[in-house]
């Protein structure tokens, strides 16, 4: 009869154990959903007009990369004053440092390779939707029009 009881109690632990640990995987993935959510939030956007002086950097060389142009594009506008109508202003790329990080920006988010090219060629109209959590900044999504 002892070893009955000894059974039925293993059993019981058993039977216990398994939806407590289920219940602490579900809780560990719940975590870590909330701070991948969190983490890609929606921070700042800004329309932009690519003109002919966003193609081009500081010492005249042409650009051909879409997040070059974008940098430039958003240094024109908040160091060097220089925009074309229907761009606006935003925040986030106010700061340099945040223009520096935007080719690592570019590649953890998402651009059509087709709106790429167009960016690229100029004359396009740019959606710029930046993610990250409060001022961090971690990608960006373009969407291109021309």
């Amino acid at each position: 009869m002892e070893k009955g009881n000894d059974m039925s109690q293993t059993i019981r632990k058993r039977q216990f154990g398994l939806p407590a640990a289920v219940m602490a995987v579900g809780l560990a993935l719940a975590s870590l959903s909330g701070t991948t959510a969190k983490a890609q939030e929606l921070i700042g956007s800004y329309v932009a007009y690519i003109g002919q002086p966003d193609l081009y950097n500081s010492n005249g060389a042409r650009l051909n990369q879409p997040w070059q142009i974008l940098r430039q594009d958003r240094a024109n506008f908040h160091r060097f004053g220089i925009s074309q109508p229907g761009d606006e202003f935003d925040p986030f790329f106010g700061s340099i440092n945040n223009r520096k990080i935007m080719e690592r920006m570019v590649m953890n988010g998402s651009i059509d390779p087709q709106a790429a090219k167009r960016l690229v060629q100029g004359g396009a109209t740019v959606f710029v939707r930046i993610y990250g959590s409060g001022n961090t900044g971690t990608s960006l999504t373009v969407t291109v029009a021309k």
